[in-house]
């Protein structure tokens, strides 16, 4: 699963790489322990204008999908994730695959690895979960495949009022390959810049670029390494957060 990530792009470097439009009206603040129902960045083309153009637009959504149809926006809490496997097949999902895809831009997400089994810790207790930190090892960003959803707040009357609509976003992740297999079963789907135009487009259908999406990734693209447990809570932030304690997973670091 992605449950936790770190995003720490100024807004204006995050307009330039991907194109937008129409920049957010309010700036998040570098983040290294982002979690569920935390505000987030996503990018997406928005309507489009009289000559069909398609804005892009880089806007702040809730981390967690909240369908048009739900009652309650608490609904989004369990949907921070949708399996790529399944994603064309759900009711939640399977329109907003086809025609509200987005970009969440990070600088990397955190897995966290258990311990081999019957393994005893010092103390005579079963150690802690070790937390990883997965990125792209060229220093570039990761865009993750997200979707999104409007959801209408039917306790605010006036549809014009910004309190009545909230966007809300979930996390496309996939089986786990190569280097990242070795932390978790399961990871998000990254898009590459060759990739993020045919995504976002509403006219490409969604399970036809979401396939090309799930290809395997050139062998090195990640870069992976172990971090302080202080990630485990989410009152910490800091880039400290993102610091390796050891050398990366293939070069002379663990392999467990």
């Amino acid at each position: 699963m992605c449950g936790r990530y770190a995003a720490s792009r100024d807004p204006a470097a995050l307009v330039e790489e991907f194109g937008v439009e129409v920049p957010p009206v309010v700036e998040l603040p570098p983040r290294y322990n982002i979690a569920p129902t935390n505000e987030v960045y996503v990018v997406r083309d928005g309507k489009p204008d009289d000559s069909g153009h398609h804005p892009r637009r880089l806007d702040i959504a809730r981390w967690g999908l909240v369908p048009s149809w739900a009652k309650d926006a608490a609904v989004g809490n369990r949907m921070i994730n949708a399996r790529a496997e399944t994603v064309a097949e759900k009711p939640s999902y399977k329109r907003a695959l086809a025609s509200r895809r987005c970009l969440v831009p990070a600088d990397g997400f955190y897995e966290w690895q258990s311990p081999p089994e019957g393994s005893i810790a010092a103390t005579g207790t079963k150690p802690r979960k070790q937390p990883y930190f997965l990125h792209p090892a060229d220093g570039t960003g990761l865009a993750m495949a997200g979707l999104y959803e409007w959801w209408r707040d039917k306790d605010v009357e006036d549809d014009e009022d910004p309190r009545a609509w909230l966007l809300s976003t979930t996390i496309i992740t996939t089986s786990a390959r190569d280097e990242v297999g070795q932390i978790h079963d399961l990871m998000p789907v990254a898009v590459l810049p060759e990739q993020r135009d045919a995504w976002l487009d509403p006219a490409t259908p969604g399970s036809q670029v979401l396939a090309e999406l799930l290809e395997p990734a050139r062998p090195g693209f990640w870069e992976i390494y172990p971090v302080s447990t202080e990630v485990n809570s989410v009152r910490h932030q800091g880039p400290q957060l993102v610091a390796p304690l050891s050398a990366p997973l293939g070069r002379d670091g663990p392999r467990e």
